[in-house]
C-alpha cells in the first residue's frame, strides 16, 4: 500500500465509523431498532414505518417482490400484513437499505453514478438469488432473508465509495478515484467487516454474508448465504473464490 493509499484508507475508515454521516435519516432507524429489540407490539413498528409514507410503500413493495417469483403467496395487501410476514429482522434490513439508497442518491457526481452502478448490481443479484429458489423446492429458507442478504452483497464497496465521496468533499485537494479503486480491490474484506460493525447490523446478517462470500463454512443446507454464494460465484464476486 502506498503512502497516499494508507492516508486515504485511514480517513475512509474513520468516516465509515460515523454511523450518522454514512446512513443519515436516523430519525426513523433509531426508534425502529429500539422497537424491534424490545420485541413489543407490532403496532409500534407499524406506527414508526407509517410515519414515512415512502418507507411504508417500499416495505409493501419489498414484501411482494418474492411473491412475484412464485415463492411466497398470497400477496400482501396491507402494510400490517407485509410487516407481519417479513419478520422484525427483515423489516430493519429493508429499512436500512432504503435509507442507504436515499443517501446514495444525494452524492455528487461522479460518485453518484458509480455507486448507483453498485446498487443496480445488488438489485440484480437479489432478483437472481430469489429466482433461484424456484428450482430448490427442498430448501426451507425465507426468501426475504435471501433477498435482504443479497442487498448487502457489495456493501463494503458501496460504503467505501460513499465515505470517499465525503472525504473528497471536505478535502482541500481531491484524491484521485484510482486510490479508492485500489483500496476497494485490495482491502474490500476489511472495509466490509468494519462497515457492518460500525453500522451495527445484526449478527445473523454478518455471519450469512461471510458464508455467502466463502469466508465461513456451514453444514446448514437452508443457509441463505449458501443460496447467495452460488449467485456470487457465477458473477465472479466472491471475496474468497471457490
Amino acid at each position: 500500500m502506498t503512502d497516499l493509499e494508507q492516508q486515504v484508507f485511514t480517513q475512509v475508515r474513520a468516516i465509515i465509523s460515523n454511523e450518522e454521516q454514512v446512513i443519515g435519516r436516523r430519525g426513523i432507524l433509531i426508534p425502529l431498532k429500539k422497537a424491534i429489540l424490545a420485541e413489543g407490539d407490532i403496532r409500534n413498528v407499524i406506527d414508526i414505518i407509517s410515519s414515512d409514507p415512502a418507507l411504508a410503500a417500499h416495505m409493501l413493495m419489498r414484501s411482494n417482490s418474492a411473491q412475484a417469483s412464485g415463492i411466497v403467496a398470497p400477496k400482501s395487501r396491507s402494510l400490517k400484513d407485509a410487516l407481519i410476514r417479513l419478520g422484525q429482522v427483515n423489516i430493519y434490513r429493508y429499512a436500512f437499505t432504503f435509507y442507504l439508497k436515499e443517501r446514495l442518491d444525494e452524492l455528487p457526481q461522479p460518485y453518484k453514478k458509480l455507486v448507483q452502478g453498485y446498487w443496480k448490481l445488488t438489485e440484480n443479484i437479489a432478483t437472481d438469488a430469489v429466482d433461484s429458489l424456484v428450482d430448490m423446492p427442498d430448501v426451507e429458507v425465507d426468501p426475504d432473508e435471501v433477498q435482504t442478504l443479497a442487498l448487502f452483497s457489495v456493501f463494503g464497496q458501496i460504503i467505501a465509495l460513499t465515505a470517499f465521496a465525503y472525504l473528497n468533499a471536505s478535502a482541500e485537494q481531491s484524491f484521485p478515484l484510482s486510490v479508492i479503486k485500489s483500496l476497494i480491490d485490495n482491502q474490500q474484506q476489511t472495509l466490509t467487516i468494519e462497515a457492518f460493525e460500525a453500522l451495527d447490523l445484526d449478527q445473523d446478517l454478518r455471519q450469512e454474508f461471510m458464508i455467502a462470500h466463502n469466508l465461513r463454512q456451514t453444514r446448514n443446507q437452508n443457509s441463505p448465504g449458501l443460496i447467495l454464494r452460488r449467485v456470487l460465484s457465477m458473477r465472479g464476486l466472491l471475496l474468497n473464490p471457490l
